[in-house]
């Protein structure tokens, strides 16, 4: 878990000055608090059973356990060389130094015994029978991680209290952070264990066992609503036997049952298998079926698609695969609102800007296997100011589809002239951007607003499409600082403040207004920012309008959890009869098979003049 020389002479020296106390047991070293009592002393005699040996030292657990929930009963040794003559079922004497230990200080501590020495070996051959979580424990709690979150883990503000600093008594009946925290070091099986995530580059994977769980979606995995980000998951890592764990998992697939070392690792509780984890049973069906939505090819009935196109340029490989997903699995819809186009040479850091490249060879790659001749509509950036991969240039743009709709009134906009509602209402530029030099934009892309009609002219809507700023800058959601830290979260409360406030414009002038805003929100439905979204803009929720169940409302994959960050609102008057699907095609594969990291999802609207 450490490496270097420096890092372990520090450790020697912190031992060497340390206090010397006798602990009667692990639980008294563990305490009921994250941060161990004796932490900086060192302790003698300390009799404990090896659970399990790791490349850098061996887990052992307490022969004098006690009956206090909240005090773990095994503990981690940290020492390359110590378990070397040491097998899993020996029973143990040793000597060494309490500490406490993180690679970064945005973690919780994990609590170690450094510089071991072994007083004797008192017996062999014991059996190291695993825990069976919420059997021989307690069950994960399911609502809460942490007392310090006041009740929401997504509470702005964030970040106001630290673990570190409060150190809070463990409870594990309550708080999923608090129950993993108590069983720190133990050995566990969780039984019918499945999958919640793809693996990522390093074949973690979330998991929760036979237990209790909220937020269970149709496809298996664990969708996050309001208050609730599932703190009864659990990431499976690397195997103590070196083994690899597939990387092939889905969300949904069977994995059996698992047996490891609870530990803390890279921002989360995690369990240590003791080899690698088994598909038992692949999820099916493999892909989502397409959407149902179907354009009636007037103004009665509408396809409006959006979709989160990763970094696409004119040479990415996965280009053709997202013609693909818009022909086969959206149906072409009559209009897309689309993020993530990058200009014509992608990351290329160079004075290129346009994306007139990039947008024809998806058209004709649409077209070419029986999609519709879409045309586009989108407004060059300034160069590397709207965020993203640098030299990217990534921007919003719409396809739409000429046979169907045409812009009303073109009049483009440049990259920092702004936008107006003028009387009618109508747009001073149709497309254009909202405020762009306004600095809440600042290395982020800014809003795209245009104003479509049906060919005949009698039947308009005005279209918003969205990418506001990233969460880039959080914290784990089991790290130190409590509530977790929600990276961008203040940009995009003005982000959204400005666009509502350009919605609010055009029902100030026009209260039946078509509207449509749709794109990568980057945030979550019931937290500040979309809240005073959808306060100021009296918007509706499509999840909402169309009745989406709570736990279908999933666009994204992130830790433990499925989420929606990609969202469409409507205005009151696109309401009736409004219907939405999400089409899971990325986030039900595998990460090999995955085209890009968010769903896509269509709308079918009534969009006729009323």
């Amino acid at each position: 878990m450490k490496t270097g020389s420096t890092y372990l002479q520090f450790l020697a020296a912190a031992a060497l000055a340390g206090q010397v106390v006798s602990a009667e047991t692990i639980a008294q070293i563990n305490g009921n608090k994250y941060l161990s009592p004796y932490n900086g002393k060192n302790v003698t005699n300390v009799n404990g059973l090896v659970t399990a040996k790791g490349p850098s030292g061996i887990w052992i657990r307490s022969t004098a356990p006690d009956s206090d929930e909240r005090s773990s009963e095994s503990v981690y040794v940290f020492d390359r060389n110590f378990g070397k003559n040491l097998t899993v079922g020996d029973v143990i004497q040793l000597n060494g130094t309490v500490t406490e230990y993180r690679s970064s200080k945005a973690y919780v501590y994990l609590t170690e015994i450094i510089n071991p020495k072994l007083v004797q070996k008192i017996s062999s051959g014991s059996a190291a029978t695993p825990r069976v979580i919420g059997k021989d424990t307690l069950s994960p709690p399911n609502k809460a991680f942490s007392a310090l979150d006041n009740g929401d883990v997504f509470g702005v503000p964030n970040n106001v209290s630290l673990i570190s600093v409060s150190n809070p008594t463990l409870v594990p009946r309550n708080y999923g952070m608090d129950f993993w925290e108590s069983l720190s070091g133990e050995l566990v099986t969780v039984k019918s264990a499945h999958a919640l995530t793809k693996p990522n580059n390093y074949g973690d994977t979330w998991v929760v066992g036979d237990w209790k769980v909220t937020g269970l979606n149709s496809r298996g995995g664990l969708t996050t609503v309001d208050k609730d980000a599932n703190p009864e998951a659990i990431i499976i890592g690397s195997p103590l036997d070196g083994s690899k764990n597939p990387a092939i998992t889905r969300v949904g697939d069977t994995l059996g049952d698992i047996t490891g070392i609870v530990s803390y690792s890279f921002g989360y509780y995690t369990i240590l298998p003791l080899t690698a984890l088994n598909v038992v049973k692949a999820i099916e069906p493999r892909l989502p079926p397409p959407t149902t939505l179907i354009s009636s090819g007037d103004c009665s009935g509408l396809t409006v698609g959006s979709y989160n196109v990763e970094n696409l340029w004119a040479g990415s490989a996965h280009l053709v695969n997202i013609s693909d997903h818009i022909v086969n699995y959206l149906r072409s819809p009559n209009l897309i609102f689309v993020q993530e186009i990058q200009d014509n040479n992608g990351e290329t850091n160079d004075a290129v800007v346009t994306a007139n490249l990039t947008l024809t060879t998806l058209t004709s790659a649409i077209s070419s296997i029986g999609g519709p001749e879409y045309e586009f509509v989108e407004i060059d950036p300034v160069d590397d100011k709207d965020g993203g991969a640098p030299g990217g240039n990534i921007r919003q743009a719409y396809l739409y589809n000429p046979d169907i709709l045409q812009l009303r009134k073109p009049n483009f906009g440049a990259s920092t002239e702004a936008n107006e509602v003028l009387p009618g209402p109508e747009l001073k530029y149709n497309p254009g951007r909202i405020d762009p030099q306004n600095p809440a934009w600042t290395a982020s892309r800014k809003p795209l607003v245009a104003e479509f009609e049906t060919l005949d002219g009698k039947n308009s809507f005005f279209t918003i499409n969205v990418h506001f700023g990233s969460k880039g800058g959080s914290s784990s959601i089991e790290g130190d600082a409590r509530p977790p830290v929600n990276g961008g979260v203040e940009d995009r409360q003005e982000q959204m403040e400005l666009t509502a406030n350009f919605v609010a414009d055009i029902l100030a002038e026009d209260k039946n207004a078509n509207i449509i805003v749709a794109g990568d929100f980057n945030e979550f439905a019931f937290v500040e920012p979309l809240e005073n979204f959808l306060a100021i803009s009296n918007l509706r929720d499509m999840d909402e309008a169309a009745n989406i169940p709570q736990l279908e409302r999933y666009t994204y994959l992130f830790d433990m959890n499925s989420q929606e960050l990609d969202h469409m609102y409507i205005s009151q008057a696109l309401k009736p009869k409004a219907q939405y699907e999400h089409v899971h095609i990325n986030t039900w594969v595998t990460l090999a098979e995955q085209i890009s990291d968010h769903d896509p999802s269509v709308a079918k609207l009534n969009v006729c003049k009323k």
